[in-house]
């Protein structure tokens, strides 16, 4: 059984304005770089969110980051699924990702951070971050895994790490299934609002910005599903195509950071400046790569129909609120690029397992359902997306934490009295 459909008019104040449980700010003593980690809140004791690395990383960017893992976690709630969300979380380190001491300053974040690690705080990779780094770090610090203050919950923490590890080495078509999850759920919800409002996918344009896990995948995704990709941009520029891009092609000669190799372009390709990913002509836009980065006088220049928040905030509020005055649909990121973490959670759990079958099967059910209810919802009440999506939230938190309490713990105790992982 699935969580009913959206039935909550916006978001209450609970979901939008509550202080976070835990804030924390590290100064590395080699570097003075400073990182972050906000606990927006804990379910059962633990709390959900990756760990960015970028330039200039704040802690009000992670604590807004932190509570939108909340709602992304809430949004797939089902009661009767072995997975019941976590709380939400965030860490942040304000250093470049290509900086020298990049590897070393994550490491001593980490160290520093691992009581927290342990107890409360599951992480992944994010901006700037690949897992594989992460992983490393850590088996050389002498810990677990990223994940380990979640294995209180399991039945069987070895047989789901085992699970876990072994969906982590389905290859599909040259990708790990892990980088191509979380952008085949923006694209299933992009092509859910393409259906919503009678586009045809087949006639259809679309640009992505970024060129990562989340981005790369997102424009597979499109692309095999007749959506004709027309604007690539990575973080030194735009490739455009009226005609169409090879994303396959691309794709699999990206470098570690979602970086195009020029020399692996067709001959209609062209290059464009790094912010022309704003002006071309497409039905579907998908900001995948960095926050804040379309404001009141950047929506101007937008002609999508569609907005699919592959990243985590690229919408400034007021520019989201003139594109929805123009009928531009905002997909929200909490909605639109929650598939990984849910995968992450329906795989170690048990509800799906090593298969990408499955994955995609699970994937493209729960985005296309999420994508429906909230757009139906938002058309009927006359609400943006966002604020249909921020109902559920309200909803599903609720049934949460009068499940479990809104800060329970120690992590694994289960007040009601159900087995760890179990639905009572």
């Amino acid at each position: 059984m699935t969580a009913s459909p959206l039935s909550t008019p916006a978001a209450t104040a609970a979901t939008v304005a509550a202080p976070p449980h835990l804030q924390m700010i590290w100064t590395d003593p080699v570097t003075g770089r400073r990182g972050f980690v906000v606990i927006d809140r804990l379910v059962r004791g633990v709390a959900s969110g990756g760990l960015r690395m970028r330039e200039g990383c704040t802690l009000d960017e992670v604590r807004g980051l932190a509570a939108g893992m909340t709602r992304k976690e809430a949004l797939h709630y089902d009661p009767v699924s072995r997975y019941i969300p976590l709380g939400g979380a965030k860490g942040g380190i304000d250093c470049s990702p290509h900086d020298p001491e990049a590897r070393a300053v994550l490491g001593r974040f980490l160290d520093a951070v691992r009581s927290v690690l342990k107890h409360h705080w599951t992480t992944g990779e994010d901006l700037g971050l690949r897992q594989d780094t992460i992983d490393e770090v850590l088996a050389e610090l002498g810990l677990d895994s990223s994940i380990e203050a979640i294995y209180p919950l399991l039945d069987d923490p070895v047989e789901a790490r085992e699970r876990l590890a072994d969906a982590f080495g389905v290859d599909v078509d040259g990708i790990t299934l892990p980088e191509l999850v979380g952008g085949l759920g923006v694209a299933e919800s992009a092509l859910t609002a393409l259906d919503h409002l009678g586009i045809a996918r087949t006639s259809a344009r679309a640009v992505v910005q970024g060129f990562g896990s989340m981005g790369g995948a997102t424009a597979r995704y499109l692309a095999r599903a007749g959506v004709t990709v027309v604007g690539l941009a990575d973080a030194r520029g735009v490739i455009v195509n009226p005609e169409g891009l090879d994303v396959e092609r691309l794709l699999l000669t990206r470098d570690a950071l979602g970086g195009i190799d020029r020399a692996q372009l067709s001959p209609g390709d062209g290059l464009a400046a790094a912010d022309a990913w704003l002006d071309i002509d497409c039905e579907i836009l998908v900001p995948a790569a960095v926050s804040y980065c379309i404001d009141a006088s950047d929506q101007a220049r937008i002609k999508a129909r569609v907005i699919a928040e592959a990243a985590n905030m690229p919408t400034l509020p007021e520019a989201e609120a003139a594109l929805h005055a123009r009928g531009t649909l905002v997909l929200p990121d909490f909605v639109a690029n929650s598939a990984t973490n849910a995968w992450w959670w329906w795989t170690l759990f048990g509800d799906i397992g090593a298969d990408s079958a499955q994955a995609h099967a699970k994937v493209r059910e729960a985005m296309g359902r999420l994508t429906t209810d909230m757009l139906s919802y938002a058309g009927k009440h006359g609400v943006t997306p966002r604020e249909a999506a921020l109902g559920v939230v309200d909803r599903n938190i609720a049934h949460i934490e009068a499940r479990f309490g809104r800060h329970a713990g120690p992590a694994g105790t289960h007040p009601t009295g159900g087995g760890h992982g179990d639905p009572c």
